[in-house]
């Protein structure tokens, strides 16, 4: 059975965007950047790979989904297929149409769609964002990758939201943790 992990940046009061979904806040560069992409390459976008000229197989993850939010901040930056180096999937009930044709739309029960994704063969399923399709998610998340940064931004767009609390809570455990020098904190959490 593949695993569906939940790979994401977050401020320490647990928000991954803020509230007009901009995240320019998250700082560029430090130690973590360059540790973090050399074990999960297959997590850059696709431009960004190439700018940074790399050509490696995709041993963790081969296929993202996203909801519409996340993959409208590609739109907003040139591109409709943001990571064409993986099987792509956009969750969305307003959007009329796929929006690239490399991009597979998923308009109706989600979670349906994962659970059929994860009995197919093939390497791990990364869920990019957002926190709404995350909550929604939820009872199929297998593990949470967080590279959690230093910073309180007190209002924004919730690693999990948009939904009501799970009952009873979800557990998981930290299977691994690394602080970089830049403060940054990649933590590894894993289904309990």
């Amino acid at each position: 059975m593949r695993i569906l992990t939940y790979y994401v940046a977050s401020t320490i009061d647990g928000f991954i965007a803020a509230a007009d979904g901009s995240v320019d806040f998250f700082p560029v560069g430090g130690d973590h950047g360059p540790a973090i992409t050399a074990q999960y390459p297959e997590t850059l976008p696709t431009k960004v790979r190439e700018a940074l000229g790399v050509d490696s197989d995709e041993v963790t993850f081969d296929t993202v989904l996203m909801g519409r939010k996340t993959h409208d901040f590609g739109v907003r930056t040139g591109t409709s297929s943001p990571y064409s180096h993986l099987q792509q999937y956009v969750v969305s009930r307003t959007l009329p149409e796929a929006p690239d044709p490399a991009v597979e739309l998923i308009r109706d029960d989600p979670l349906a769609v994962v659970r059929t994704l994860k009995r197919r063969p093939g390497a791990g399923i990364w869920l990019c964002g957002g926190g709404e399709l995350a909550n929604a998610l939820l009872p199929e998340i297998d593990q949470v990758f967080v590279k959690l940064y230093p910073i309180v931004l007190g209002a924004g767009r919730p690693l999990f939201g948009g939904g009501p609390p799970a009952v009873p809570p979800v557990q998981f455990r930290v299977t691994t943790s690394r602080v970089f020098d830049d403060g940054v904190a990649f933590l590894k959490y894993r289904r309990a």
